[in-house]
C-alpha cells in the first residue's frame, strides 16, 4: 500500500518510475492475495521476492549512482525508508518460509520420523478386543474369531 501511495507523485516527477511503482504495487497485491489463498504459495513468495529485490535495488541505485534520467536526493522520510523494510521483511519472511517448508518435507525426514509420532490422517489406533483366553488384543481386520 505503500508503494500505492506513492505512484501520484512519481508519476509526474518521473513517469517511467511511476509506472514502475504502478507495476509493483499491484504485483504485490496479487502476491498478498496468492499468499492468502493458495495452500502450497511458492509462486506466490517467489514472485514477491523478486519484486521485493528489485524494489529494493530499484531504490538504492536512485540513491546513489542514478537511474536513466532520475536521481534521488533523499532518503525520503518516512515512505523510501518504511517502503525498504518492508521489502527487506518480506525477503526474510520468504527465507524463513523456504527454511521451514524444507525442514518438513526435506532431507528425507519426515516430522513424524522427528518425533516419533504418527501424524498422518491414516493413522487410526485398532480397538482392543477381548480374545477367547482373556487377554486383550487389537483386533486385526484379517482375523476371524
Amino acid at each position: 500500500m505503500l508503494h500505492l501511495m506513492l505512484v501520484p507523485s512519481h508519476l509526474t516527477e518521473m513517469p517511467y518510475i511511476g509506472v514502475l511503482f504502478l507495476i509493483g504495487s499491484v504485483v504485490l497485491l496479487a502476491v498478498a492475495a496468492g499468499l492468502l489463498l493458495h495452500q502450497r504459495p511458492f509462486g506466490a513468495w517467489l514472485i514477491g521476492a523478486a519484486t521485493s529485490v528489485g524494489m529494493i535495488a530499484g531504490f538504492l541505485l536512485s540513491r546513489t549512482v542514478g537511474l536513466p534520467d532520475y536521481r534521488e536526493t533523499s532518503w525520503e522520510p518516512p515512505y523510501g525508508i518504511l517502503c525498504l523494510i518492508a521489502e527487506v521483511v518480506f525477503v526474510l519472511a520468504f527465507l524463513a518460509w523456504l527454511r521451514a517448508d524444507g525442514a518438513d518435507e526435506g532431507a528425507g525426514i519426515s516430522r513424524e520420523r522427528q518425533s516419533g509420532e504418527r501424524l498422518d490422517a491414516y493413522c487410526v489406533q485398532k480397538p482392543l478386543r477381548r480374545e477367547a483366553h482373556g487377554d486383550l488384543q487389537a483386533s486385526d481386520p484379517r482375523r476371524t474369531p
